[in-house]
C-alpha cells in the first residue's frame, strides 16, 4: 500500500498567503514555514544559549517546518477573515483539526505517533509559544520587504505585527528585534559592507 503524506506536504507550495492584499512578490505557505524554522530554531537556541533555557532547538524547528501543514487542505484564511469574531475562529480551528488528522491518517500507523504532536498543535507548550512568536517575526519582515518595496498595502499588517512583537513577554523576541531584524531592511551591498566592517571589528 502507497501513503500519500510526504506528496501532500510538496504541495504546501501551491498554498498562497496574504490572499487579501496586493502583494509584490507572493509567498506560499512552504516558503513561509522554511523561514518560521528558520526564526523559531534561532529563538529556541538563544533561549538555550543566553537565557539558560533547557529547550531542544532542532525539535521547534521540525515543529515549525509544519506549523501551517493543514492549510494544504484549509487553504490560507486571511487574518482579519479568521479573527473577525470568536465564532469563525473557533469553527477554523476544528477546520484546522480535521485537516491534521486527515493528513496524518496518510501516514502508516507505526508513524503517527511521531507526527501527532506536529499537526496537533498544543497551545500550552513551551515550543508552541516559540514557533507563534517565530510566525509573527516572519511576518513582520515579509512586511518590511513590502513596504521597502513601496507597496503601503502593508501599512497596518507592519504597525500591528510590530506592535504584537514588541508586547511579547518572550525575551527571545526582544533579542533577535533587536540583534537581527534590522538586517532585513538592508541592501544586498549595504548587508555586505556591515560584513566587511563587522569582520575589521573582530580582529580589532
Amino acid at each position: 500500500m502507497a501513503y500519500h503524506f510526504f506528496a501532500m506536504i510538496s504541495r504546501m507550495r501551491y498554498i498562497s498567503r496574504w490572499g487579501l492584499m496586493r502583494n509584490t512578490f507572493r509567498e506560499n505557505i512552504q516558503e513561509h514555514s522554511h523561514m518560521v524554522a528558520v526564526i523559531a530554531h534561532a529563538l529556541a537556541v538563544i533561549r538555550r544559549d543566553v537565557y539558560g533555557g533547557s529547550i531542544d532547538p532542532g525539535a521547534v524547528a521540525v515543529a515549525a517546518l509544519y506549523h501551517d501543514a493543514p492549510e494544504i487542505l484549509t487553504g490560507d484564511l486571511p487574518t482579519p477573515i479568521k479573527y473577525y469574531n470568536p465564532e469563525i475562529r473557533d469553527a477554523y480551528k476544528k477546520v484546522e483539526s480535521v485537516s491534521a488528522r486527515t493528513l496524518l491518517s496518510l501516514l502508516p500507523a507505526a508513524l503517527r505517533p511521531a507526527y501527532e504532536p506536529l499537526l496537533e498543535e498544543n497551545p500550552e507548550s513551551e515550543t508552541y509559544a516559540l514557533v507563534k512568536a517565530a510566525d509573527k517575526l516572519s511576518a513582520y519582515v515579509k512586511c518590511m520587504e513590502e513596504l521597502e518595496a513601496g507597496n503601503h498595502e502593508f501599512d497596518q499588517a507592519a504597525r500591528q505585527t510590530l506592535a504584537a512583537l514588541k508586547a511579547s513577554p518572550l525575551p527571545e523576541v526582544h533579542y533577535f528585534m533587536d540583534e537581527f531584524v534590522p538586517g532585513f531592511g538592508l541592501t544586498l551591498d549595504e548587508l555586505q559592507s556591515s560584513h566587511m566592517k563587522n569582520r575589521k571589528d573582530d580582529r580589532a
